[in-house]
């Protein structure tokens, strides 16, 4: 039996504090530590699964040892974890079966260690392998696109910039556009691209100091985003599995950075990589600002999961 959130918490020698929330491991899906409130004081403390000796029922939980061996469990740190509202692990609830509250698991911290770092590397491996499994037409059909048609060099518009209001923020612009297969009739996807007002040193960071310049399937050049332009539009995909990433601001970077929930790739104001397994940092799309602030792009995409740009579309 599974601990109900708010269920009493129990030593040998009396109640210690109640059931705040639980943290699982992305691995196995099971639960890898109870976090108890202390009764009066309020201080939630980490206590591995392992010292839970028992579970009469879903109301009481029963812990090893006394309650002076209890509180020598570390304090939780509740900025070092996610809940599972902002990350996604496939069959979560197959797993569990406690009452609903404040799911907790690890967040990738840029100091981790490097074990830390292959934990997540193997966590992505296997929650993303059972993700993509739906997705093998698609990217199927992305591989073996442009042996079949031109790559689309069609401007959209998007919105205004006058909506960007703050520099180095992301703001996203949703856009619609129509796709059309053989014999299929055409469908409407919804899509979007995230933009930054760029400071000098952002701007540096993606540019380099030099135009960016984007070509056809035949080579010839489309168009070239100037390394002085004041925005800069990032593709709505995260180059490690194509999921949609967010702009969150955190306690580790609370001036704000790009998150992408599905596997936890980080990402600065400039799209380089903080954390998470992302190979690459995310993708520029071809932009053009005009004088009344009007942005229309060109809707590249490259392929997820590799370190070099390749264009899909």
């Amino acid at each position: 039996m599974q601990p109900k959130i708010t269920a009493v918490a129990r030593c040998a020698d009396g109640d210690v504090g109640n059931i705040s929330r639980i943290i699982v491991d992305p691995l196995s899906r099971e639960i890898s530590h109870v976090i108890v409130r202390e009764r009066g004081g309020g201080v939630e403390r980490q206590v591995p699964i392992g010292q839970v000796e028992a579970v009469p029922h879903e109301e009481e939980v029963r812990l090893r040892g006394s309650a002076e061996e209890f509180r020598r469990w570390p304090v939780l740190e509740r900025h070092a974890y996610v809940t599972i509202d902002e990350v996604e692990i496939a069959h979560l609830e197959d797993h569990l079966c406690v009452e609903p509250g404040e799911i907790l698991v690890p967040y990738p911290r840029l100091e981790q260690a490097v074990p830390r770092r292959r934990f997540f590397t193997n966590m992505t491996h296997a929650i993303g392998a059972l993700m993509a499994l739906p997705l093998a037409f698609p990217v199927v059909k992305y591989l073996m696109q442009p042996m079949y048609r031109p790559y689309d060099n069609t401007w959209f518009p998007v919105g205004n910039v006058r909506k960007v209001r703050k520099d180095n923020i992301g703001y996203q612009f949703k856009y619609t556009r129509g796709f059309k297969e053989a014999f299929m009739p055409e469908q409407r996807i919804e899509k979007n691209i995230w933009v930054v007002k760029a400071t000098p040193a952002v701007r540096k960071a993606v540019y380099g100091g030099k135009d960016k310049t984007f070509h056809d399937d035949k080579g010839r050049v489309v168009w070239v985003n100037k390394a002085n332009a004041p925005h800069i539009g990032f593709s709505g995909k995260c180059p490690h599995l194509g999921c949609g990433y967010k702009w969150r601001r955190t306690k580790n970077y609370p001036d704000g950075v790009f998150l992408c929930p599905c596997h936890l790739s980080i990402y600065d104001a400039a799209g380089k990589v903080l954390d998470g397994p992302a190979p690459r940092p995310l993708d520029v799309l071809p932009m053009q600002v005009s004088a009344s602030g009007d942005v229309k792009i060109i809707d590249v995409e490259y392929k997820a999961g590799v370190k070099n740009q390749i264009r899909l579309l």
